[in-house]
């Protein structure tokens, strides 16, 4: 699959906000958000930005929502098909598709700083789920799933900081975190009102409406 490869940074100052792409880097002084809170480019600072289109708003929180969940626009489109097919309202389907991805849901743990970084980790072999090997990112989780870091793993630095900054906060109500087993568990599918991503899903369905 494609991937990203540009600076993070830049796409959180296109958006006018943080997309906490790079991890506790986001909540320090070093965030490039932090220093220059205004759009990439040599002008970014100075041009006057022409008020935004209705479909430019939905465009840019369907762009917004690939950036943060870290997919690109083949794959988001096939969550948005399978998302129709659900009972239910499409756009909270989406959004509860792609927070139960594997890569999400290890980030929202705490085993890693960014969804980035939980997707190199699981491609590299260091997560089971129930008991098995799972080394695909998109994998979806369903209520009871346990997550759990391979026990040779848990002396990586990047996973060591992670669970302990998560253990200090807690992790969101839908999850269930035992930061001295290294184990997670999805205690239930999230509500929309228990998912903290700032996206308006409901833009994201009429752009692919129209």
């Amino acid at each position: 699959m494609a991937t990203y490869h540009g600076a993070k940074c830049k796409q959180c100052r296109r958006h006018g906000m943080k997309l906490f792409l790079k991890g506790q880097r986001c909540s320090t002084d070093k965030c490039a958000f932090e220093r220059r809170a205004y759009g990439p480019g040599e002008h970014g600072n100075t041009r006057r930005r022409r008020r935004a289109t209705e479909y430019g708003m939905q465009l840019r929180e369907k762009q917004k929502a690939k950036r943060i969940y870290g997919i690109l626009e083949r794959q988001f489109r096939n969550y948005y098909t399978k998302a129709e097919r659900e009972s239910g309202m499409t756009g909270a389907n989406l959004i509860r598709l792609l927070e139960r991805r594997l890569d999400s849901v290890v980030y929202r743990m705490g085993f890693a700083p960014s969804r980035a970084a939980a997707r190199e980790l699981i491609v590299h072999g260091h997560f089971q789920v129930n008991g098995g090997k799972v080394d695909i990112p998109s994998y979806q989780l369903k209520a009871g799933d346990e997550i759990i870091v391979k026990e040779k793993s848990r002396s990586i630095h990047e996973i060591r900081m992670a669970v302990d900054l998560k253990a200090g906060v807690g992790t969101v109500e839908w999850l269930e975190l035992d930061p001295k087993k290294f184990v997670g568990r999805v205690l239930e599918l999230p509500a929309r009102d228990q998912i903290p991503t700032p996206i308006n899903e409901q833009l994201i369905v009429n752009f692919y409406s129209r």
